[in-house]
């Protein structure tokens, strides 16, 4: 079925995404030539394909992961020497906001790769590590994927279920992994386990760099998943694996610090996709409106209770915009508390999901057609307010300064 006419709610030629408008004053102009980059990319190479993709329920083609890594998006926050592009959180978060305009499963593909595989490397690895490492994962040859998420428990960063349990010179690692992203290309997984089940809080867990094809590990890709379609989402199962003890990123019985270091950052980038589908949200309701004729021959966006919805879409992109660029400042100069970075995520995925809820309304019935778009957008913002950390659990992360 092919939907024509006003139904569509394309930009006009000479109207900027209002995102654009608000970027190109938050951001200096490098900055801003990335992300206008990154933007045409993501209206050349994904925008025309990626009904089909849904429509053939297929993950995002390796032809399309290879043009981000020809693109250099692998390797971002990666530094020139060891063959990345030197660039840092906010590079990281405008990848996410020009890709996530169209699809956050696309957008996530990326993302996920360096805020939760490379940078740990980054942060946390040692030298022989990140030569051994990061240039593979900058160019796209390697990808790494988190595993922190566990069957029953979520993202607990304190109190893993998989155990690694020392014999001799090495270690031997057992359990599941759960809600991987990115695990069908996944090189190595970032192993979240516990090491020390009697040592105080926040000092019982040990992370290791254990390779996917490495004897006793297996994976799954997680079937029947409604939102991030186009993403890889996996269980990885670990049986009786062996791993040196060079394989440990950070310091043993410091893999909270790892995982909640990681979080950080990676809460940050779930915000920006929750901004960029209010983004794309915003222009597909203010053009609508505009275009919907209704009883007195008069457009839909003149009446008030329509206005009053799309001024709140525009509003809370401002602000989340705005607090976003603040944020990856202080991340980058390592002093964004987990408090702040949760209110952000918590702030950004609720009220965007609620405003795409209330436009949908106001498109009506053709809001519920993959073509339009919005429907895509609704589904996968219900995935901002639970992933990195469900809102509900942030939210009791959050209160504890207000406590006495």
């Amino acid at each position: 079925m092919s939907i024509a006419g006003p139904v569509r709610a394309t930009l006009p030629c000479n109207m900027a995404r209002r995102i654009d408008t608000y970027l190109e004053s938050l951001i200096d102009e490098d900055k801003f030539a990335f992300y206008e980059a990154v933007r045409d990319f993501g209206d050349a190479e994904i925008a025309p394909h990626l009904l089909g993709w849904e429509r053939e329920h297929q993950l995002v083609p390796d032809s399309c992961i290879r043009a981000m890594g020809d693109l250099g998006l692998f390797g971002l926050p990666i530094a020139e020497e060891h063959g990345g592009q030197g660039g840092d959180h906010t590079d990281l978060c405008l990848m996410g906001l020009a890709l996530g305009y169209h699809s956050q499963s696309v957008a996530i593909t990326p993302g996920a790769a360096i805020s939760l595989g490379a940078k740990p490397v980054q942060l946390f690895g040692t030298d022989e590590q990140k030569k051994a490492h990061l240039p593979a994962l900058a160019n796209g040859e390697r990808m790494f994927v988190f595993g922190l998420s566990e069957p029953g428990r979520g993202s607990d960063a304190a109190n893993p279920q998989v155990t690694a349990i020392r014999q001799g010179d090495k270690w031997v690692i057992n359990g599941e992994k759960c809600w991987s992203t990115n695990a069908r290309w996944a090189s190595h997984v970032v192993v979240h386990a516990l090491t020390a089940p009697d040592a105080p809080n926040g000092k019982r867990s040990t992370c290791f760099i254990v390779p996917m094809d490495a004897p006793g590990v297996f994976y799954q890709e997680m079937q029947g998943k409604k939102v991030w379609e186009q993403s890889s989402t996996g269980s990885i199962m670990f049986e009786n694996v062996e791993v040196a003890h060079d394989q440990i990123l950070g310091a043993e019985n410091g893999g909270f610090k790892v995982m909640v270091t990681t979080l950080n950052g990676g809460r940050l980038f779930i915000a920006a996709l929750a901004l960029s589908s209010l983004a794309f949200a915003l222009d597909k309701c203010r053009i609508y409106a505009e275009e919907r004729i209704q009883f007195d021959e008069k457009p839909i966006g003149r009446f008030q209770r329509v206005q009053d919805v799309i001024v709140d879409m525009d509003i809370a992109l401002e602000r989340g915009l705005t607090w976003l660029a603040h944020s990856c400042k202080l991340f980058e100069a390592g002093k964004l508390s987990r408090e702040s970075a949760a209110k952000l995520k918590v702030d950004c995925s609720r009220s965007a999901s609620d405003l795409v809820s209330l436009g949908m309304e106001i498109c009506g019935g053709v809001a519920c057609f993959d073509e339009f778009g919005l429907i895509r957008h609704h589904n996968d913002l219900f995935v901002t307010r639970v992933g990195e950390g469900s809102n509900f659990a942030l939210k009791d992360l959050i209160v504890r300064p207000l406590r006495k």
